[in-house]
């Protein structure tokens, strides 16, 4: 009991900037805004103004290493913050969770706390108000990056927020990341100028943090808006194959809606799913245990196409008899 106290007491001080940062209020644009918010709007326009230097700064050195950060801060979200985190699609070693949710950290999408509670919600609100980023209830811009600039559509209120990942809570280094997260990118940035210069942290900050956050935030916009449904999820999901190749599998959207508890999100072998094959890799390896996936009877209920064949058979026709035949 005096340990737990003793941490309590340790933790009191942070959380306390922390909360007069999130009461924080100023009137702007017909609402409130806090701190968050109007840090974020800085942080997405600084990173959109660095991309736009691109062009003025270009040589394969750090076009490779942006590409090789996108892969590494990328798969971190889909793999950790998302199937292994939000959903618990499969369990690793604690070293390696850890480290691919350091990966995540990198990729300057919020912190395991905030990424995991605002994804949940999603799912557990789908297309309602209280959605965090419905393109069916706040429209598609709002959707797709207006929510990332409003801390209360997400959280409602600071005393609401995060009530929905308690299981992370519990773990210090979860925590820990929660308050520093946007250091380490910042000293990411910090090392790519030191090693290779204005070029290295044009591409390496600029250039792949916007082309995440769009490819990402995609997820939430346009494949809940264009794209195919052969799931019977009742929400606006889609499936959609660029977004399946771009963002590391997450594009088949409609799939995941179905069994967001699956590990696996491109089901046909024809749907390119980047991160579930860096899962099977370390499923083969042992390091990926407890791993998830629909059944064939679970699919067959969900089949969207099974739903439209069975509401014909239950319509039917009356025969000579009067009683209902069903419908060939």
């Amino acid at each position: 009991m005096e340990k737990k106290e003793k941490e309590e007491a340790e933790v009191v001080p942070m959380l306390e900037w922390y909360f007069w940062l999130a009461k924080w209020r100023v009137q702007l644009l017909g609402r409130q805004w806090n701190f968050f918010d109007v840090a974020s709007v800085i942080v997405v326009s600084v990173l959109h103004c660095l991309a736009l230097l691109a062009p003025f700064h270009f040589n394969w050195g750090a076009v490779w290493v942006a590409m090789a950060l996108n892969s590494i801060s990328g798969v971190g979200i889909t793999l950790s913050y998302h199937r292994n985190l939000a959903h618990k699609s499969f369990k690793l070693p604690k070293w390696l969770e850890y480290f691919f949710a350091y990966c995540a950290v990198l990729g300057l999408q919020g912190s395991p706390l905030e990424w995991v509670s605002t994804h949940r919600n999603h799912h557990q609100f789908t297309d309602t108000w209280s959605d965090p980023h419905s393109p069916i209830a706040k429209g598609l811009w709002f959707s797709h990056i207006g929510w990332v600039f409003d801390y209360r559509s997400r959280f409602g209120s600071y005393e609401g927020r995060l009530n929905n990942v308690g299981d992370l809570k519990k773990q210090p280094y979860y925590i820990f990341l929660h308050y520093t997260y946007l250091f380490h990118s910042v000293a990411l940035g910090v090392l790519l100028y030191v090693v290779g210069g204005l070029p290295f942290l044009v591409w390496g900050m600029g250039v792949r943090m916007v082309y995440m956050f769009h490819v990402t935030f995609s997820i939430n916009s346009i494949c809940h808006t264009w794209g195919t449904q052969v799931w019977d999820t009742g929400d606006s999901s889609r499936n959609n194959w660029l977004f399946g190749l771009l963002a590391h599998g997450e594009g088949w959207h409609n799939n995941h809606h179905a069994f967001d508890y699956s590990a696996r999100q491109g089901l046909e072998w024809w749907q390119i799913d980047t991160t579930w094959y860096l899962i099977r890799f370390l499923q083969a390896l042992g390091l990926a245990t407890e791993v998830k996936l629909p059944t064939e009877a679970q699919k067959k209920r969900k089949a969207l196409y099974n739903k439209v064949i069975n509401k014909k058979e239950k319509l039917g026709t009356v025969g000579n008899n009067g009683k209902l035949q069903a419908l060939k």
